[in-house]
């Protein structure tokens, strides 16, 4: 007489789509955050601010006051995917800026005023990617580097206002291009093809695959025969020339160079592209979440300006958001490393 062992079998439990998609998808629940933090901000805005928040003269405007904060988001966004950072965009913005307004006024051609100011921000960008690929320095050390350098030659150029009176650079911000009720400015536009070029470089290229290898692990990504070393650094001058970008941008929106401009502006860049969900760790993020976190920074302010609140509240509010969203990476970060 024989017994039949019987062993029990391990039945997999079936994944649900919801789980499956989650897992797929767990470097963009920041970016999914960020969304949802955007449409709740909106949606209080409209019920407790009188009804009309979201006109569409107000919705158009968060885009107007805010072009020059994307286009560095855009430029910020290629570095910390590198894990690395950038505090010298504000300062290049203002050196850039009061440039250009001094070109100007002396007397040079708007295109080559705009191409000089473009080159500047650049300049200033490859000095910092060279130091940090090259000699070996921090990025946080290099970039502060460039941001007192920056901000001196901003002073040399002029210590006080210059007014720019061109109107091919006043005409990018005058002009409206209109659609009923809403209107675009030329600003609004070069600050959408700056994120539509950056996404189309950071997805569908060669270039914006390396950026993405380089912040997961940069010694892996040197093994694979990346060019890590051309990448790094093209990230930083990339940074630069946005911050060139936006100096041409804001000295269109207030009509005239300041030497000041943009102290502190690299911190709001750097918190818009992490609202939106890029790691400060890099490797993981998106361009078009630099795009919400920059909504959700303007709709902020733009709420605190209609309550007549104190400025202080911004800080208040964008300070604790940044917690949240960090606390929200590293979970997600925590989670990828207990599933390797």
């Amino acid at each position: 007489m024989s017994a039949t062992m019987t062993h029990p079998v391990a039945v997999e439990r079936p994944t649900s789509k919801y789980q499956s998609f989650l897992s797929r998808r767990a470097g963009m629940m920041p970016t999914f955050a960020a969304v949802a933090i955007l449409a709740v901000l909106l949606a209080c805005a409209e019920a407790f601010l009188r009804g009309d928040f979201l006109s569409p003269g107000n919705i158009s405007a968060l885009l107007l006051d805010n072009a020059y904060l994307l286009i560095l988001a855009v430029g910020m966004t290629f570095v910390i995917l590198t894990a690395g950072i950038d505090l010298s965009v504000g300062s290049v913005m203002a050196f850039t800026g009061i440039l250009g307004a001094q070109l100007l006024a002396s007397g040079v051609p708007a295109w080559l005023a705009v191409v000089v100011m473009l080159a500047g921000g650049a300049v200033i960008g490859l000095l910092i990617g060279v130091l940090v690929q090259y000699f070996s320095v921090q990025p946080f050390i290099a970039s502060l580097a460039g941001l007192f350098l920056a901000r001196g030659l901003a002073y040399v150029v002029s210590l006080s206002s210059i007014k720019v009176e061109d109107p091919a650079i006043l005409w990018l911000q005058t002009n409206r291009i209109r659609l009923g009720d809403w209107y675009i400015t030329p600003t609004g536009i070069i600050a959408l093809l700056a994120v539509a070029v950056a996404a189309f470089a950071l997805h569908l290229t060669r270039f914006g695959r390396t950026i993405y290898a380089i912040g997961g692990n940069e010694q892996s990504a040197r093994l694979m025969g990346l060019e890590v070393a051309r990448t790094k650094v093209s990230a930083y001058v990339i940074s630069g020339f946005c911050g060139g970008l936006s100096g041409l941008v804001l000295t269109a929106y207030s009509g005239a160079g300041y030497p000041r401009n943009g102290i502190g502006t690299e911190l709001d860049a750097i918190a818009a592209v992490v609202i939106g969900g890029t790691l400060l760790i890099g490797g993981r993020g998106y361009v078009l979440g630099s795009l919400v976190g920059v909504f959700v920074y303007g709709t902020i302010k733009t709420i605190i300006s209609f309550m007549g609140a104190e400025q202080s509240w911004m800080q208040i509010i964008i300070g604790s958001l940044l917690l949240l969203v960090i606390v929200v990476q590293r979970a997600i970060v925590a989670r990828s490393e207990r599933r390797r």
